[in-house]
């Protein structure tokens, strides 16, 4: 998580670059500290410090399901609930909660979502039953897709406007970094002391996002928008196509990542030893992706997702041929695992298409992300159970992708107006962007600034 972009201070880039998307800077932030603003890359990893818990604690549960299943004396199957009440907190919290934050500063909004979801896992690792753990998990999961939506903004109004993509990519890298490191980790401390003890943890990370949040974050006046402009996303037609894309085009990659272990146990052949090694080797996939791929999102928005989606599809359609060999398949996983950059993609998408509703439509890309999480398990699990075969995933997935790109294909002939916020004039992907006000007007009289760009 070192590879953020580049020591640059804040007040560098908003006083000599600060030409963002219109629609992502609605909130107008004063200085915080005139004399030495944090970097940048303190601020990008702050906000990725979050991601890494959110991404430890939803991928963990999997891994740690046999050990409280086994402790609070239930079957796996019904363990599983608690999965879903998690997933079903991201899908149901993320709209609710960007509505109804509307009106409170990003910064505010961050804090509040962290302690949120600190509290959740604290009452997760202390739960007495299973009732109890599945209330304690669906409330960790209602600040997920929110605090992903306010971070993505927030990392999106202090880059200029060709690094969008790149800003949003690097604050996504705590999600991706938390499939190789602290999924892992929580699971050895499961093992080794305790699954309560995992969810502690998971609990710790995020009071400390707090802390680096409340020291680093820019502070930001109260939100302009309201709970009906906000709502206001919910008519454009483009932010529910490009919804659809991520819900459908991603459920591919989770068909096969659901039943990876065990297509590995029964089709590789290989020992449960070695499990983690390809989980982190999808990691590492991922994390590369989500550092690489926005580059060259923020010259093409719309064609990079449209290869990522028939990238992901090749990837997919070779998961048969290449199960039966180890060294194969460790390629196809990770180029798999690239495939997560998408939702860095679309999330620059949904800022430029959702004009005045910035924060429920970044928001509501979680809630896409998490039905694809319930939609290619659940088709994979029908191919499964219908006597295909452990590797059938593959197609699956792949028809997923497809799907997803032929809704993409829509959305890229469209070529009208976006909607834009405050009844500015049209915009388009090809279309040059007005500059946005810098997010701290009162620097914008220094003529001692740096100019140096972003590195």
């Amino acid at each position: 998580m070192a590879t953020f972009a580049g020591l640059v201070p804040l007040d560098a880039t908003i006083a000599g670059h600060m030409t963002t998307s219109p629609h992502a800077t609605s909130p107008s932030t004063t200085s915080n500290s005139a004399s030495a603003p944090p970097h940048l890359a303190i601020v990008l990893f702050s906000l990725a410090m979050g991601g890494f818990a959110i991404g430890t604690t939803e991928f963990a549960s999997m891994s740690l399901l046999p050990f409280f299943a086994a402790d609070l004396h239930i079957d796996e199957p019904t363990a599983g609930h608690a999965i879903s009440a998690y997933a079903l907190g991201v899908v149901l919290g993320a709209p609710l909660i960007a509505v109804l934050g509307a009106r409170f500063a990003r910064r505010t909004q961050l804090l509040a979502l962290m302690a949120v979801f600190a509290l959740g896992n604290a009452l997760t690792a202390l739960a007495p039953g299973f009732g109890w753990m599945v209330a304690a998990r669906f409330l960790s999961g209602l600040p997920h897709g929110a605090y992903f939506g306010v971070a993505a903004l927030v990392a999106a109004s202090l880059v200029p406007q060709h690094r969008r993509s790149r800003a949003v990519g690097q604050v996504m890298l705590g999600l991706t970094v938390a499939t190789i490191i602290g999924v892992p980790l929580a699971n050895l401390i499961g093992q080794a002391v305790g699954w309560r003890a995992s969810f502690g943890l998971v609990s710790v990370l995020a009071l400390l996002t707090m802390l680096l949040c409340a020291l680093f974050a820019p502070r930001d006046r109260a939100g302009r928008s309201n709970p009906l402009r906000e709502l206001g996303a919910l008519r454009s037609g483009r932010v529910w196509i490009t919804l659809a894309i991520s819900a459908i085009g991603f459920g591919g990659m989770f068909a096969v990542y659901t039943y990876l272990a065990t297509t590995l146990i029964e089709v590789t052949k290989v020992s449960t030893e070695v499990i983690p090694f390809f989980l982190a080797i999808f990691g590492i996939g991922a994390t590369l992706g989500n550092l690489f791929v926005p580059r060259f999102a923020d010259r093409a928005l719309m064609p990079t997702a449209g290869v990522i989606l028939l990238f992901a599809a090749v990837a997919l359609l070779a998961f048969p041929l290449a199960a039966g060999n180890p060294w194969l398949l460790a390629i196809d996983i990770f180029a798999i695992g690239a495939s997560v950059a998408l939702g860095a993609v679309l999330q620059t998408r949904l800022m430029d298409v959702a004009g005045d509703a910035q924060a429920l439509a970044a928001a509501l890309n979680h809630s896409a992300f998490n039905t694809a999480n319930a939609l290619g398990p659940f088709l994979g699990g029908l191919a499964i159970r219908q006597g295909l075969g452990w590797t059938s995933t593959g197609p699956v997935g792949a028809a997923l992708a497809l799907l997803g790109f032929l809704i993409w294909i829509v959305a890229y002939r469209d070529k009208g107006p976006a909607l834009v916020a405050h009844g500015s004039g049209a915009a388009r992907d090809d279309a040059p962007v007005r500059p946005a006000p810098p997010l701290a007007p009162d620097l914008r009289s220094r003529s001692d600034a740096p100019k140096d760009p972003v590195a």
